[in-house]
């Protein structure tokens, strides 16, 4: 579902190469914008045709057509598209608040919009192929997930920030990625890697080591200073950077364009490109459109959903959301939170975790608290729903920011919103 997104191709590429991984026999790209479904539809089966895939890639705009027979449906959509996420990425800051897609007032915004929209999806596919398991990269993926998981469906979040991070420590390392196991815990889009173990789960923790001898290399990509890093012995997703400098984020992007508007521009540029028959692989520019090694984790949580095991192999242990169940005792079951997970057939089992020092479980308990609060005004609506779970959230919490940005929000998403 979406299949006509611009970032398509990388998804394509990776199922063509880990084939073995996870034979497909035929690919139904779905989505709503014909023009854009034609373009990477046509990419799509020259990429499978150049590595010599022996599946069929069909298009459809018909939701219910695409998903009848499907193992697995795949949730990539983003509702009202680049301009709903510039709109996400613009109006908080005129109130001082961080302008983002998945975290704050913008991502409040998103989650409304969204989550209608892929439980609708769900249920038809249900109705259709209540076999087929659901794998949503739709951001964001913590509330996305949990509104597909409180209704009963078959459902497990991706995200590809543990795997970016895996192979970016593995090449810093110059170990194969799949000898690293990361102590990734938290929530969606909020995590930390508090140990990288050599070997296993229970290998040796070079953590120390790699943040001794590489700590300037990984400060610089997740754009915080040295010592924070230092000071803190792990390594945050750079999402965190919005919550330890977000004054200093917000003044840097007030004076700089949108993430949206460059990834519009990318998106014009990459839709040319996939109109041009010649063209059988990816194009170097989709590696700036993000996402990166998304392809990489959808294959290997496909294939350990779909697969017959007990989930007992190395590849079978994967960094997925899905219900908390006592995992991190401070949450409540129904949470969902992102940590390693064993994963096969019957779905995703957290392995165990550290109970987390109180500077990590603080902060993952408040914004538990607001996804709490952002599923009931997404599911249910009014503006009263809204207001609270902005005044919840740790990046808003003033009821002066929290009342302007509910009207604020309002009236940029109205027409997404059935209750508006």
């Amino acid at each position: 579902m979406g299949g006509g997104s611009t970032y398509t191709p990388e998804l394509i590429d990776g199922f063509a190469r880990l084939r073995d991984t996870l034979p497909i026999g035929e690919l139904v790209l779905v989505d709503p914008a014909a023009d854009r479904l034609e373009l990477v539809g046509g990419l799509a089966s020259r990429i499978f045709a150049k590595q010599g895939h022996p599946g069929r890639i069909v298009t459809t705009s018909d939701l219910d057509a695409g998903v009848a027979g499907a193992d697995a449906v795949l949730l990539q959509l983003r509702v009202g598209g680049q301009a709903a996420r510039h709109q996400d990425e613009t109006w908080p800051l005129e109130c001082g608040c961080v302008g983002q897609e998945t975290t704050g007032a913008g991502g409040l915004a998103k989650a409304l919009r969204t989550v209608p929209v892929v439980l609708d999806i769900a249920e038809r596919v249900r109705r259709t192929n209540p076999d087929a398991w659901i794998i949503d990269f739709t951001n964001p993926v913590g509330i996305v997930t949990r509104a597909l998981l409180q209704a009963g469906h078959k459902a497990v979040g991706l995200c590809n920030v543990a795997i970016g991070l895996q192979r970016k420590f593995a090449a810093l390392l110059d170990v194969r990625p799949e000898e690293l196991h990361l102590d990734h815990v938290g929530l969606n889009h909020l995590t930390w890697e508090r140990g990288v173990r050599l070997g296993g789960p229970g290998g040796e923790d070079v953590l120390p080591a790699l943040l001794a001898r590489h700590g300037d290399a990984i400060a610089d990509d997740l754009r915080l200073p040295r010592a924070v890093l230092d000071r803190l012995g792990v390594v945050p997703s750079y999402y965190l950077r919005y919550f330890y400098a977000h004054d200093e984020v917000v003044e840097e992007l007030r004076t700089k364009p949108s993430r949206a508007a460059e990834v519009a521009e990318m998106e014009r540029q990459l839709l040319v490109m996939y109109g041009d028959p010649a063209l059988e692989e990816k194009p170097a520019l989709l590696a700036r459109r993000g996402g990166a090694f998304y392809s990489e984790a959808a294959v290997a949580l496909a294939a350990s959903l779909l697969g017959d095991g007990p989930g007992d192999g190395p590849g079978d242990v994967q960094v997925v959301n899905t219900y908390n169940h006592g995992t991190l005792p401070f949450l409540p079951d129904d949470a969902v939170i992102e940590v390693p997970a064993r994963v096969d057939a019957t779905g995703a089992t957290p392995l165990p975790v550290a109970e987390l020092d109180p500077l990590y479980a603080g902060l993952t308990a408040h914004v538990t608290a607001y996804e709490d609060l952002a599923l009931e005004a997404a599911l249910r609506g009014g503006r009263d729903r809204v207001f609270t779970a902005l005044l919840a959230h740790p990046l808003i919490g003033q009821y002066g920011y929290a009342d302007t940005l509910t009207d604020r929000l309002i009236a940029h998403n109205r027409e997404h919103l059935a209750w508006a």
